[in-house]
């Protein structure tokens, strides 16, 4: 409640207030006028409220939810009933000083039990308030940690399957290099070589989850490059960022979809085929497309299953329901349509 400097002064004026209603208890009924009350009521408000920031401590000591209902009101009439006696003393005390030095003289005996029962009333409404205050505190720190093992959960599922795409590139990569260590065994070295370069470019990475638009078409232009040793002039390639460069998507997104969009579409082609890769952002929403040749009578390919599926898992433990990835083969065309937030990086 003293934290902030509005909650600060929204609690000095309540307690103005209540100074002011036991000024008006004391022209009532001590014999004051209404100087010699503020004079009076205004000190001990000030004093009590003071006394009552201790109800804070209470209703965290003694929480709700593991307090029985005896031990609930023994402690709290207890403190109030303390409280209240401590600050009937201060009265007297601080009367007594205002009667030398003031000539205020408020008639205590006939009051006294009324003002007991006045500070006892406002203690208990000042630790009915720190019960509330803490069971809000209670359930800001539950959500809090709800949404912080969300977090972790997220941040877990992403890496798993990260992990799980780098074997599978590996063995479908060590798979077409044993294809041709026996028809180009100068092509298998050259291959061996581009695939050194990739995986090298992949661990400048390091443990970043997101990298740049323009980072991850690169990885892709040269996973496509690395096919092309294998295929020959069968395999062209077009990538197209068009100014989205700087969007910010999860490293090694594109590599399973551009390795379906070769080994399902363009190697059953036999005058192969253009892998077309474009990427554009509009407004808040990036949009990135992956497109090759098919034939629609290929034998279907039994594979592990990674590709498309961890595509959407990432994606979807990334971002939710706003990313989308569509998968459509229509008129000898295999497309890939990523729809996903356009996520800009953070600048200094």
């Amino acid at each position: 409640m003293l934290e902030r400097r509005g909650r600060i002064l929204l609690y000095v004026a309540l307690w103005l207030f209540i100074g002011g209603l036991l000024a008006s208890l004391l022209v009532g009924q001590g014999g004051l006028d209404w100087r010699g009350a503020l004079l009076v009521a205004l000190p001990l408000a000030s004093a009590y409220s003071f006394v009552c920031t201790s109800a804070w401590y209470i209703a965290r000591s003694s929480p709700l939810a593991t307090s029985g209902p005896v031990r609930l009101l023994a402690t709290a009439l207890g403190a109030a009933f303390i409280s209240s006696g401590a600050w009937l003393a201060l009265a007297r005390g601080w009367n007594f000083v205002l009667g030398q030095w003031a000539g205020v003289h408020a008639s205590y005996g006939e009051i006294s039990w009324m003002i007991f029962g006045f500070g006892v009333l406002i203690y208990l409404l000042s630790l009915a308030v720190s019960y509330i205050g803490a069971a809000s505190v209670q359930a800001q720190a539950a959500e809090r940690r709800a949404l912080e093992g969300q977090v972790f959960s997220r941040e877990a599922e992403l890496r798993s399957l990260r992990a799980q795409i780098d074997p599978h590139f590996l063995f479908n990569s060590l798979h077409s290099i044993s294809a041709l260590t026996a028809a180009n065994p100068q092509g298998a070295r050259r291959m061996c070589l581009l695939l050194a370069e990739f995986f090298r470019e992949s661990l400048k990475l390091g443990a970043e989850e997101q990298i740049p638009l323009s980072r991850e078409l690169m990885l892709a232009g040269k996973y496509l490059e690395i096919e092309q040793v294998r295929y020959g002039d069968r395999l062209k390639v077009e990538i197209d960022g068009d100014g989205a460069g700087e969007c910010l998507v999860p490293s090694l997104l594109l590599q399973p979809i551009v390795e379906n969009a070769v080994t399902h579409g363009v190697a059953h082609m036999l005058d192969g085929g253009t892998v077309r890769v474009k990427a554009a952002r509009s407004s808040s929403r990036l949009h990135v497309s992956v497109e090759s040749p098919c034939d629609p009578d290929r034998p279907v390919r039994k594979g592990t299953g990674v590709g498309l599926s961890n595509v959407r898992s990432r994606l979807r433990a990334l971002h939710g329901s706003e990313a989308t990835v569509d998968a459509v083969e229509d008129n000898e065309r295999w497309r890939v349509e990523i729809t996903m937030p356009a996520v800009a990086p953070e600048r200094l």
